[in-house]
Order: C-alpha cells, then sequence, then structure tokens
C-alpha cells in the first residue's frame, strides 16, 4: 500500500489537539507534523477533525440483528455484516462483540444462539467481510445453571479476548429494588403477577445454587487463559472489593457513586453507557454516567446498545462539561479502553501505532463522521 497522507486537519493527540498532517504507511502512522502538506495525493480534511478509532468494550448490537424481532431469525453471517456496518459507520474500529453465556431466562434467544453468534463473527471475518476489527466478549450469567459448560466450550476460542461476570438475579447489583425488577422483566416477557413470584423464586433458587462456583470459574477461566476480566454492575464497596481482589481491570455501569468512586481509586477503568450520557441518565434508574464524570470517576464510554452513542456521549462531554477538553473526551472512547485490556497497538494516534483513523465533523452535540480508516485501509 502507498503512503497516505492526510492534511489540514486538527489532529486529536492523547493530550493535545494540532493541526496539521498524518502520514500512514503499511497500516501504521508513520509521521506526526504540525505542517501541511502540498503533495497532490494528500487528503485534505477540510479542517475537520482527525481522532482515533474508536474502541468499543462491550456492545450487544448483534443480537439486535440476529433476532430482529420476538421470534424472528435472521441467517448468521447476514446479521454479523448488518451489525458490523453500524459499528463501523459510527467510527469503531476495533469492538468487543458482548455475547451472552446464559440468561435468566432458559428459552431465551441469547441461549439458542450463542454459537451462531460465535460463528457468524468467526465465518465473516475468515471471508473478510467485515469493515471493523471484532473480537469476541463472553458475558458470563453465573446464575445461568450451563454456564460452566458452555464458557468451557468457547473460551480457548481464537476471537475470545475478555470475560464479564453478570449476575441479573433479583436483589442483586442492577435490581437491587424488585420493584425495578417487576417493571423490567414483566415488561420484557408479559408475565402477570403470580408467574412473576414464581419467576423471581426461580432466579432466586438459581442464583443460591450456582452464582458462587460459577463466579470462581469465570475468574480462573480468565487467569488461565490471560483474558480480560470485567464486573458488571457493582453496588457496593464490598462489590468492588471482590472484584479487585479477583484481578478484574474494568468495572462495567457500576450502578451507585460509592461503587463507581471505589473502582476508579482502586484503578479499575469504570465505563458507563453512551446512552446513559445521551439521554442525560440511566434507562433502568441508576446512577447517571454525567454524574460520574462531574466526580472524575469515568474512564471508559461504550457504545451498549446504540454504537453512534459512543462519540456523540465523548463529544457531549466536550461540550457541555467542565474539565473536558477534546483529548481527554476522546481518551474515553479510544486509548482509556484499549489500555484497559491489554490492547497496546492502538487507540491514539501516535508514531508506529496502526493507522486506524476517523475523520469527524463536529457541529456542537452533533458530530458527523465523514470517513473511518482501519490499519490505513478506508472502511466507511
Amino acid at each position: 500500500m502507498a503512503e497516505q497522507i492526510f492534511t489540514n486537519a486538527k489532529i486529536v493527540l492523547a493530550d493535545e489537539v494540532i493541526h496539521g498532517s498524518i502520514a500512514v504507511n503499511k497500516g501504521h502512522i508513520t509521521d506526526i507534523s504540525e505542517t501541511p502538506s502540498h503533495l497532490p495525493q494528500a487528503l485534505d480534511m477540510g479542517n475537520d477533525y482527525i481522532m482515533p478509532g474508536l474502541v468499543e468494550l462491550h456492545t450487544d448490537n448483534l443480537e439486535k440483528h440476529m433476532t430482529p424481532r420476538p421470534k424472528t431469525e435472521w441467517p448468521p453471517i447476514a446479521a454479523a455484516v448488518a451489525h458490523d456496518n453500524q459499528v463501523a459507520s459510527a467510527g469503531i474500529t476495533t469492538v468487543f462483540d458482548a455475547i451472552a453465556v446464559g440468561d435468566v431466562n432458559d428459552g431465551s434467544a441469547r441461549i439458542k444462539r450463542l454459537n451462531d453468534s460465535i460463528n457468524s463473527l468467526t465465518d465473516a471475518k475468515e471471508k473478510n467481510l467485515l469493515r471493523a476489527d471484532h473480537l469476541v466478549h463472553l458475558r458470563c450469567e453465573v446464575s445461568f445453571s450451563g454456564m460452566r459448560e458452555a464458557l468451557d466450550r468457547l473460551s480457548s476460542h481464537k476471537l475470545v479476548k475478555m470475560l464479564s461476570i453478570m449476575d441479573h438475579t433479583p436483589g442483586q447489583r442492577q435490581f437491587v429494588s424488585l420493584d425495578a425488577y417487576y417493571t423490567y422483566y414483566q415488561g420484557k416477557y408479559g408475565l402477570n403477577d403470580e408467574q412473576m413470584k414464581v419467576f423471581i423464586q426461580d432466579r432466586k433458587d438459581d442464583q443460591e445454587r450456582y452464582s458462587v462456583p460459577h463466579r470462581r470459574h469465570v475468574v480462573e477461566t480468565a487467569r488461565s487463559l490471560d483474558l480480560a476480566l470485567a464486573s458488571h454492575d457493582d453496588a457496593t464497596e464490598e462489590h468492588v472489593r471482590e472484584a479487585v481482589e479477583d484481578g478484574i481491570t474494568v468495572a462495567e455501569f457500576p450502578t451507585t457513586m460509592e461503587a463507581a468512586a471505589a473502582s476508579h481509586k482502586a484503578g479499575l477503568g469504570v465505563m458507563m453507557g453512551g446512552p446513559n450520557l445521551v439521554r442525560g441518565g440511566s434507562h433502568s434508574g441508576n446512577i447517571a454516567a454525567g454524574d460520574l464524570a462531574k466526580e472524575g470517576y469515568l474512564d471508559i464510554i461504550s457504545s451498549d446498545y446504540v454504537p453512534h452513542s459512543l462519540l456523540h456521549g465523548a463529544m457531549l462531554l466536550f461540550d457541555d462539561m467542565e474539565g473536558y477538553d477534546l483529548p481527554r473526551a476522546i481518551r474515553l472512547v479510544s486509548k482509556n479502553p484499549a489500555e484497559s485490556v491489554g490492547l497496546t497497538d492502538r487507540g491514539e494516534i501516535s508514531i508506529g501505532k496502526r493507522a486506524d483513523l476517523i475523520h469527524v465533523h463536529h457541529s456542537p452535540h452533533h458530530p458527523v463522521i465523514r470517513g473511518v480508516w482501519r490499519e490505513g485501509m478506508r472502511v466507511s
């Protein structure tokens, strides 16, 4: 591949923004200059921003394409390609597809389509159908009876690079409030009050039987295979102490200020959702990501269920939040998530790093992505 030059750009580095040009060769950044290039082949960015490609650690967006409506299954590779198109157009050049290993309902589409989800990404990647670099994050539901067997079958897969520990049983973490649990799962599964009482008791029985041994197995698997490990929905300082003891590096979606503060102070990367930032609060009534940002406890943003919320959320912090210059805001969606899972070859614009780049035109509150390059190759 011939050398590429991006010029007349506001270049967002890890700690500053400069105006100039970037040279790329063989998929890596070879030069960064504050001098504009006048070479005829240089790509003029029109004084827009060039930012590092975004790094997404937790999105279940693939699920929406695998099962676009209840009881409607989409062809797996077609679903993976459609999901990838959304991801790439959102400026995400590295994505950890968060695939659930288990659920609170034994008959859920997540369980039925687990193997399809993994295989669709594998096949699409091998056929060179994907624009972003896709890796797999297994979300381990520790109260699910079949979690251990499913994890053992999948954990050594070449795309699996991250595990997380989830417990969505009533009275735990995200659902300390039974009222919130009723609202969420009655709406999701259409259960009447009597059915809901049985559902809750069954879930409590599962939690008592499986959660502790299954958590230990997830931790041991991550250690033995050198996989990144995340907690999910921590609510108390005790949850955080347990996470630290288990070698967890990412705290996904803590539900309280107490847990977020303790996680951040312990050196865990505190991750919150872009939709939470864009909407101004949590859809389930937990702590607002903006409140964590004000306190300095927000380290990583995830697009969660809306790919375009990743950059949108970061730019809202830049536009509206005191103390967030542009480099700091963009680190939350690039360098910080990459480093938290050991990806040291990407996540920032720096000589020698991968040429994962996005061209962004920013009208306040509405960033528009005008080009995406992964390893120097234009993908959107």
